[in-house]
């Protein structure tokens, strides 16, 4: 599997198509009656005047979300081919991005984080653009307004504004212009929301929005059931031997990269910790730790010498998603 993702074939997408839907054909039969969708927060609710919660039907909404996880991994490949992080061409970040959004069943319907996915992307192909870029300003001010769009449809988002600025600090000598010109462009969005609360009368609810900013951090999560989370060990030794290699090869790789590599580790951080500012833990949050997850598996797969051994990592993770998905335990 991971030997015919190594090469860059655009034939690997009907590949890449078979592995998403085998990734996701199980759960469509053990799927609950009705699946609630919900695209925005509450407090822009009244901005989409439709009723689209249950809208579709649970194998609509699973095979819709399959058809986004399709374009984003696309997306991904494109991103990370266009500027060599992997150092050749490949088809493996598709792969492995298919392969870690299917990790749970709550990753596997439509979600807020899910859409919010496409504005990681693109948040990443601006980033990766300030290495170069002699004039970061209209660049960080449209990272700004990518971040509160992104708020709007799933608030922990508002956190990425913090990749904004670790961003300018290993891509940009220091320019107090560039860091106001995030802010300005977050600004401009909620300025337009803040008068849409004016002209119907309820601008002191609009002060309740940050309120969750005040969220204290958990010292524990309660976790129901573990063997559930069996699915991660793979995981995680993955992202152990990804490291090793990118420690090993480090120094051999051109600066852009070094640097575009440490921004995907903070963007992980960031968006894993997160977490917190919602009421009610939900998994399909670390939907957003997907993409640069995705990069780092890429990065070791296309890495590895041992054939039998990444082989057999690979299908390892792959069975263990498809077996989850039919134990609850």
């Amino acid at each position: 599997m991971i030997s015919i993702f190594r090469k860059f074939n655009p034939f690997n997408a009907l590949w890449l198509a078979v592995v998403l839907i085998v990734l996701r054909l199980g759960y469509v039969y053990s799927a609950p009656a009705s699946i609630e969708f919900t695209f925005v927060e509450t407090f822009a609710r009244n901005l989409v005047p439709l009723s689209y919660e249950h809208f579709f039907s649970p194998a609509e909404n699973i095979a819709l979300a399959g058809v986004l996880v399709f374009i984003q991994a696309l997306l991904l490949n494109l991103l990370v081919n266009r500027y060599n992080l992997l150092s050749r061409s490949t088809f493996l970040p598709a792969l492995m991005y298919v392969t870690a959004s299917g990790l749970f069943t709550p990753f596997l319907v439509l979600s807020a984080p899910l859409i919010c996915n496409f504005l990681v992307i693109w948040m990443l192909f601006k980033l990766f653009d300030l290495y170069k870029g002699e004039n970061a300003l209209s660049t960080t001010y449209d990272l700004g307004m990518i971040v509160a769009i992104g708020t709007l449809i799933y608030f922990p988002f508002i956190f990425l504004f913090l990749v904004i600025w670790i961003a300018l600090i290993i891509f940009r000598p220091f320019n107090w212009r560039e860091w106001i010109a995030g802010i300005t462009g977050y600004a401009t969005i909620f300025f337009f929301l803040a008068v849409f609360y004016y002209l119907h009368n309820n601008f002191d609810q609009f002060y309740t929005i940050w309120a969750p900013l005040g969220t204290k951090f958990p010292d524990r999560i309660n976790i129901t059931n573990y063997y559930n989370y069996l699915v991660l060990i793979p995981v995680i030794l993955i992202l152990g031997l990804c490291f090793i290699k990118l420690r090993q090869n480090f120094f051999k790789s051109y600066v852009q990269v070094r640097k575009s590599f440490q921004l995907l580790f903070f963007m992980f951080l960031v968006g894993g910790l997160s977490f917190y500012v919602r009421a009610q833990f939900n998994l399909n949050h670390f939907l957003l730790c997907c993409i640069p997850a995705a990069v780092f598996f890429a990065y070791y797969f296309l890495h590895a010498t041992s054939k039998w051994f990444y082989e057999t990592l690979y299908l390892l993770l792959f069975i263990s998603i498809i077996y989850f998905q039919f134990n609850t335990f």
